[in-house]
């Protein structure tokens, strides 16, 4: 038996360690899949990649050790941070509401920054600070809250303020953040997975928090970090604007997760979605079949901007239920990986029905997993804008009547507005895409649509007093929001 120590703790290649002298039994391999479907998933607790490949571990029934706990804590807490951090553009609004009752959550894809936001407010916010997505917290139980309590006043005294990082890992840790609550205690939660923390909050601390989404970095944080000083007239300038297009046409192909955007190494995309698919999905959902699994991000990244069909992609999988693949849409979507856009229609029932269009949370991941060999552009731009609109919030749909608005955005009980995307409008197609947006204009009765091109710029009048403005991706990118 082959045993290697890895953070203090026993591993083993292939082979089930004693309990009694283990942390973790590793269970499988991605190369043994059959050792690993012959354990009960329920034991499952933690995966790891290790130099590329993908660990399987039980859970050990031991409790937390007090020192250990107590090395864990002060070991974050002592982490140096980064210095010169990008300020979220999501900073100032989460911060606004650090004297209110509320328990603040900061939803996300793993890596998108939710740490390094909550970094930034406790460095003017001091506070107590612990991130449960880490190996050596993971016999962590409810019962352990207290002792880590104890624990933050001993070492640093007594404090108003509590940083959690990814507590959901943590069973029922929601009755601990409400009790904090109840005792008049700032809390703030971050969570890679939407649906786990909604159905936890729902049940005991409805009413009592706000959610906020994050997205990796915007084009503008992606400026900032690129040291460009964004001002009013930058788009305007022919100096400052050269640099914007340059700096685009690098967010338009890497995407926005911050750390891959230091070196730009395809191994953390790889392990980054690994970490989704097995420690996200697999292992919280127990999903025993990680094939088809894999083959319907696969589909689903390689159909970016089109419309899918659940039956469809039954057949294709070889899958039994087209309920099973909505099923796994919806994990897919709960970990923020990929989202579905639904086609506009009065009737919500017949909504259901429609064909979805489906997205990527980022163009560098997409490209990564799907567009390696012959990228299309007009797919990632349209991904591009996409995410922009997820960012602000805006409720998203498509239409399609004789022609297809690639989105249109709900507003309440109203359609205000319709967008057409179009990496570039040329002799044939300017036909094609006008018509697919003024179908929707007229449907909806706008007076104004919008097509985004590459770069592309003009404005074109219609009858009725109505117009199309036609504006390049990223100027639109850097608009002030509503």
């Amino acid at each position: 038996m082959t045993v290697m120590s890895l953070n203090h703790n026993i591993w083993s290649h292939t082979i089930i360690v004693s309990f009694t002298t283990a942390k973790y039994v590793l269970i499988a391999n991605e190369q043994n899949n059959s050792l690993y479907s012959s354990i009960n998933s329920n034991n499952i607790a933690y995966i790891s990649i290790i130099n590329g490949n993908v660990y399987k571990c039980l859970k050990h029934s031991k409790t937390m050790n007090r020192t250990e706990l107590k090395e864990v804590i002060v070991d974050q807490n002592n982490r140096q941070e980064q210095e010169n951090l990008v300020d979220r553009e999501i900073f100032s609004k989460v911060e606004s509401y650090i004297k209110n009752d509320f328990v603040i959550i900061i939803s996300g894809i793993r890596r998108c920054g939710k740490s390094t936001l909550l970094s930034q407010i406790r460095k003017k916010h001091l506070g107590y600070y612990l991130n449960f997505d880490d190996e050596r917290l993971i016999n962590f139980k409810i019962e352990d809250f207290k002792v880590m309590e104890e624990l933050f006043i001993e070492l640093y005294g007594e404090k108003k303020i509590f940083y959690f990082d990814e507590i959901q890992n943590i069973s029922m840790w929601e009755r601990f953040v409400r009790r904090l609550h109840d005792e008049k205690k700032k809390v703030f939660i971050t969570g890679s997975n939407a649906s786990i923390l909604s159905k936890e909050l729902g049940t005991h601390l409805t009413g009592r928090y706000l959610m906020f989404q994050m997205y990796p970095f915007s084009f503008k944080e992606f400026l900032h970090l690129k040291k460009f000083e964004l001002d009013e007239k930058s788009v305007y300038l022919t100096a400052s604007r050269a640099k914007i297009k340059k700096n685009f046409s690098d967010y338009f192909i890497n995407g926005g997760f911050p750390e891959y955007l230091k070196e730009l190494n395809a191994d953390y995309l790889k392990t980054l979605y690994e970490n989704i698919v097995y420690r996200d999905i697999l292992v919280r959902y127990k999903i025993p079949n990680e094939r088809s699994l894999k083959e319907l991000v696969n589909l689903a990244i390689n159909n970016i901007s089109k419309e899918i069909s659940f039956n469809s992609i039954k057949k294709v999988l070889g899958l039994g239920s087209s309920t099973t693949i909505k099923d796994y849409f919806d994990y897919l979507e709960n970990s923020f990986l990929i989202f579905l856009v639904p086609k506009f229609d009065y009737s919500l029932r017949k909504q259901m029905y429609y064909n979805k269009k489906v997205y990527c949370i980022d163009n560098g991941l997409a490209k990564y997993l799907g567009f390696r060999v012959t990228p299309d552009n007009g797919k990632l731009l349209e991904n591009i804008a996409f995410i922009e609109l997820k960012r602000r919030a805006k409720e998203i749909y498509y239409y399609s009547d004789k022609k297809e608005c690639d989105f249109i955005i709900k507003d309440g009980s109203k359609i205000t507005k319709a967008i057409q995307c179009c990496y570039e409008l040329t002799r044939d197609n300017k036909e094609r895409e006008i018509a697919g947006l003024t179908g929707a204009m007229d449907k909806f009765k706008l007076k104004a649509g919008l097509i985004l091109t590459y770069d592309q710029e003009e404005e074109i009048a219609l009858k009725g007093k109505k117009k199309i403005i036609v504006k390049p991706v990223w100027k639109w990118l850097l608009e002030k929001t509503e």
